[in-house]
């Protein structure tokens, strides 16, 4: 089982990116589960087509016992959609909700039940609290990967989640892979995101170029895979999936929790 962590920016393109290759992946004939980790719960709606799914959260909610056919939906290719959901805004901590949502998958033991080749984890990475820093803090995924352009703030991002993960690999937890390039063209991007990868000590494993078909895919709420098959913004995606599927570690097991499992940021949970 592959266990990717894919991080980024907010509004970098990392859940166009995770869903693209969650559908290349199963478009090949793996069994696929894509969780979001974000509180707009918008990880999977290209792969389900809806903008409004039901998350963990919205089960736990309700006040019902959840069973997995309630919070795991079936997307594109027979990817496994999971969104973990965050609380109403203003009203909760988004990565105590995150946490809250893992356990409950643990509890459903979903892993076993779905036993999927590969596990894609769409991470929100403007911060790495303890809700958001779960997959690769507690052992769920194994390689992490960052979703970057040349523009200042996402490589700032993308530096923080680098430090992150490596203070982790200590403790013999996730490693970090590399960025990937989804292309700004803002001026000299491919070198100035090589650089940023030199200074962190990585590498850029692929840089996805710039197109009008991601957008025109993304107005129709599909995958650009889906969507547009045989156009090359599609062949570019699968080969990111390719790469990524064989630079990660196959490993046993799926989800666990560790011993720190409360959250680290100032919200006192």
């Amino acid at each position: 089982m592959r266990r990717i962590a894919i991080y980024g920016k907010g509004g970098i393109g990392k859940s166009t990116t995770s869903s693209n290759i969650s559908d290349a992946l199963a478009e090949k004939g793996l069994r696929v589960m894509q969780i979001g980790c974000d509180p707009k719960a918008d990880s999977t709606r290209l792969l389900t087509g809806n903008d409004k799914p039901v998350t963990v959260l919205d089960v736990m909610r309700a006040g019902d016992e959840p069973e997995l056919k309630d919070i795991v939906h079936e997307g594109r290719h027979g990817v496994l959609c999971v969104e973990c959901g965050g609380p109403k805004p203003g009203m909760g901590c988004a990565g105590r909700g995150i946490i809250a949502a893992f356990e409950q998958l643990e509890r459903l033991d979903a892993m076993s039940e779905y036993n999927p080749d590969v596990i894609i984890y769409d991470v929100l990475g403007d911060v790495v609290c303890g809700g958001f820093a779960m997959p690769i803090r507690n052992g769920y995924a194994r390689d992490v990967f960052v979703v970057t352009s040349g523009e200042m703030m996402s490589l700032y991002a993308a530096n923080n989640i680098s430090e992150a993960v490596n203070g982790f690999r200590r403790d013999g937890y996730a490693r970090f892979d590399g960025l990937i390039q989804n292309s700004r063209n803002v001026k000299d991007e491919d070198d100035v995101v090589r650089r940023a990868a030199e200074e962190m000590g990585t590498e850029v494993v692929y840089r996805v170029p710039r197109s009008p078909v991601v957008q025109s895919c993304e107005d129709q709420r599909m995958t650009v895979v889906s969507g547009a098959p045989d156009s090359e913004q599609a062949d570019e995606y699968r080969r990111l999936a390719q790469i990524l599927y064989d630079k990660s570690e196959n490993v046993s097991g799926g989800m666990r929790l560790g011993d720190d499992d409360g959250c680290s940021c100032d919200c006192g949970n």
